[in-house]
């Protein structure tokens, strides 16, 4: 069946889930209500789920309306680049493109958009410098810079990408010849592989609560100033890590490691895109924003 058709209905459901209300969405996008709930219903009856639920207290976006969202944001996003292309007279861009960015970001999101970006211009030459300290975007003469972490204050333009969440893993079979943590406290009774980023005492806090960190002091079997190296160290069954969620995700779905301490969390880290240019930034920036960001909220619906 040729789905061009269902086009609109999928921007229209993107317009609904981000606006949290049929009503929004029909005013912003000049429709009537009857209209836009006509699209949606459409689309679930073509998908063949319910993608929103509807309640007294508003709509909300089930677990496959999530992933369908992440989608039609990036649909929605080639459609505006669009529009933008036709009107801007700009030639194609050429040349070097630099990019930095750390470990955590580099299989599910960074590569991935730098694929994309580079089929959609492909006179870009990227070059890539992975690295989990932070860059200077002008002594280091860089383009584009995402980091994580708080960001001191600087003429440089930052843009939010998203939040990763640290969470506690190790291998089986450092959890079958060391047993099975239950409690922050029991952390203390294990060999800790820890990054240059993470010190003593170690901020640990629940996951159901907002609530404030408890200090632990923990037993620090090595330190790295990588998350390569903290991976690998933790897959030789040496002790527990304290890992990104996204960067874990992969070794989690292999059984390569598991997740410990479910209940409890490490940081939340927030993560900017940071580029120099004053004024309007060329539009392979802009889309390269667009996919980084697209993908990370992708991870985050995977996990």
């Amino acid at each position: 069946m040729n789905k061009v058709k269902r086009l609109p209905s999928l921007l229209i459901f993107a317009e609904v889930a981000n606006k949290g209300s049929f009503t929004q969405a029909a005013r912003h996008l000049g429709m009537s209500k009857s209209a836009v709930s006509q699209h949606v219903s459409r689309l679930e009856r073509e998908v063949g789920s319910q993608l929103l639920t509807r309640n007294t207290r508003g709509l909300s976006v089930t677990a496959l309306g999530n992933k369908l969202l992440v989608r039609c944001e990036l649909l929605q996003a080639q459609v505006d680049l669009a529009f933008v292309e036709l009107s801007n007279l700009e030639t194609t861009p050429t040349g070097t493109f630099s990019i930095t960015f750390p470990h955590s970001l580099e299989r599910d999101i960074a590569i991935p958009a730098i694929r994309q970006l580079c089929q959609e211009y492909p006179g870009l030459e990227p070059r890539l410098i992975v690295t989990d300290r932070k860059m200077d975007l002008v002594q280091d003469k860089l383009d584009v810079a995402i980091y994580g972490g708080e960001l001191k204050d600087s003429s440089y333009r930052a843009l939010p990408v998203g939040t990763m969440t640290e969470i506690w893993c190790a291998t089986p079979a450092y959890i079958q010849r060391h047993g099975d943590p239950r409690t922050p406290e029991d952390l203390q009774q294990h060999r800790w592989i820890a990054t240059d980023w993470q010190k003593n005492p170690l901020a640990v806090y629940e996951n159901a609560i907002d609530s404030r960190p408890e200090p632990l002091n923990l037993q620090r079997f090595a330190r790295t100033n990588t998350l390569p190296a903290a991976i690998e160290l933790a897959k030789q069954h040496m002790g527990l890590v304290l890992l990104p969620d996204v960067a874990s995700l992969p070794l989690i779905l292999d059984n390569t490691l598991v997740r410990i301490l479910k209940q409890y969390r490490g940081r939340k880290w927030p993560f900017y895109f940071v580029h120099a240019f004053q004024a309007e930034k060329p539009l392979y920036v802009t889309r390269f924003y667009q996919l980084v960001e697209h993908y990370f909220a992708k991870t985050q619906v995977m996990t």
